[in-house]
């Protein structure tokens, strides 16, 4: 167990490094290049988040989760998914290219027949890393990735910014994402020494493809299902109000989906070692459910309190509006770990079947929520999304019950006194900021001071043991 948990630490360490170094660079970036440009710019490249996330989908296949689970996995096999990779990622371009036409006249934008075109490069870098990242991963070397990440963030960064400065608008965001997907390919292929042989089988195909296949359909329904509002809002809102939404997204997203993430690509392969011990698999989910919760709950509540001056402080009063959307976002965002490790658990114990079940009845429960709220606006359909996120919740943790005996009920028990902190300390914060009057940068500085204080300090006093476990995996390393 311990060689588990060592394993486990220091993989999440530089997996944490990985996350947060680049994601911090890529967030500064984005408040710098916020300030030069427009929402509408903004809105422009979100309109096609769809198309790049769905294309994203059908390259990886589900083959990368298919490859980690593995045990016994050969070169053969990694060959045959690069070449399947390369291949899928050459045709979604080609169509990317030829219905960018079509893409424009529909938001009536013929802008974006170019940034299409542009933009649409990026499928074919992602189509040759894929087998790179898995391998890595399988290894736990998070810290060759982080050096790739780091780089791309780094350049493609100050390019971005440099062109904003210089008046490009909403090239710079391309060209930005652009350059960070080639410098991260480029550098994993140096540094990953991993290298394709001159083979391909079918048999191998079948076999990766007949788990990957089941994770391919879920990701493509998540996908489309994530990026639909962005189509319906692009399409119904102006592209004003397709910008507030996505830096609204974007602010939500990065504590959430980032720690998740983390949490995720090293548990999973580890996991994935002792995926016949519901026992010790019971107790190792129960732990990361908990210490996930500990951390991500108070960030996005705190987020949640102080989400107008922050606003009001790093992208200025054009993007305001965005932090009422943004505080709604936080409160659906905090399930996402749950949501995220439950379904985890289908994949380490090869149930992709329950997986793609529960994403066809979440999907269809989600649409019908988007109808119903669309009509009253961009606040009702934030909520809405909230809404959904609760009835995901309950629907996630059915065959987590069913599996290892950890269902809906038993999980809320481990998470309710977090909860129940992180709600008083966001109430506490809200307070502080919204009815004493501050300048937004001093309001921002004393409502972050004041939530880590009481929620470090209720912590303490209430005896968390995930607070405890904390410092000391802090103090080790």
């Amino acid at each position: 167990m311990e060689s588990l948990k060592n394993k486990t630490v220091k993989g999440t360490l530089w997996s944490t490094l990985e996350r947060f170094s680049v994601q911090g660079i890529q967030f500064l970036v984005m408040i710098v290049m916020a300030r030069l440009l427009t929402p509408e710019d903004y809105g422009l490249v979100g309109m096609l988040a769809i198309f790049i996330a769905v294309s994203q989908s059908l390259i990886d296949s589900g083959f990368s989760q298919a490859l980690i689970r593995k045990q016994d996995r050969s070169e053969i096999d990694n060959s045959t998914v690069f070449y399947f990779n390369i291949g899928v990622g050459v045709i979604l371009y080609l169509l990317l290219f030829l219905s960018a036409p079509l893409i424009a006249r529909f938001y009536n934008e013929p802008i974006l027949t170019p940034i299409t075109r542009a933009i649409g490069l990026s499928i074919l870098f992602n189509s040759l890393v894929v087998v790179q990242r898995a391998l890595l991963t399988v290894r736990l070397d998070f810290k060759t990735q982080a050096k790739a990440s780091l780089s791309g963030a780094v350049i493609s960064g100050t390019l971005g910014i440099w062109m904003a400065y210089a008046g490009f608008g909403v090239w710079a965001i391309v060209w930005q994402q652009i350059s960070n997907l080639a410098i991260i390919t480029i550098i994993l292929w140096i540094l990953s020494k991993w290298k394709p042989i001159w083979a391909y089988s079918w048999k191998s195909f079948r076999e990766l493809f007949g788990f990957g296949s089941k994770l391919l359909a879920s990701g493509l329904l998540d996908t489309i299902y994530r990026n639909m509002y962005l189509i319906v809002i692009g399409k119904v809102f102006k592209a004003s109000d397709l910008g507030y939404y996505t830096r609204a997204h974007q602010f939500s997203d990065f504590a959430s989906s980032n720690i998740t993430g983390i949490f995720q690509r090293v548990t999973y392969p580890v996991l994935c070692t002792i995926q016949n011990d519901d026992k010790r698999l019971s107790d190792v989910y129960r732990r990361l459910l908990r210490t996930s919760a500990f951390i991500i709950f108070p960030l996005m509540l705190g987020l949640a309190a102080v989400a107008r001056p922050m606003v009001l402080a790093v992208l200025k009063e054009q993007w305001l509006f965005t932090s009422v959307l943004l505080q709604i976002l936080c409160f659906s965002q905090m399930w996402f770990p749950v949501h995220a490790i439950n379904l985890n658990l289908l994949q380490v114990k090869g149930r992709s079947d329950l997986f793609l079940r529960l994403e066809i009845i979440k999907k269809v429960l989600g649409v019908a929520m988007l109808c119903i709220t669309l009509p009253f606006g961009l606040i009702a359909m934030c909520w809405g999304m909230l809404a959904s996120s609760i009835i995901a919740l309950i629907i996630n943790t059915y065959y987590t019950g069913k599996l290892i005996h950890l269902g809906f009920f038993a999980q809320m028990r481990d998470l309710l006194p977090t909860l129940l902190l992180s709600l008083a300390t966001g109430a506490v914060v809200y307070a502080t900021v919204t009815f004493i009057p501050m300048h937004p940068w001093l309001a921002l500085g004393v409502g972050i001071t004041e939530g880590v204080a009481i929620y470090v300090a209720g912590a303490k006093l209430l005896h968390f043991n995930e607070f405890s476990e904390l410092v000391a995996i802090i103090k080790r390393k």
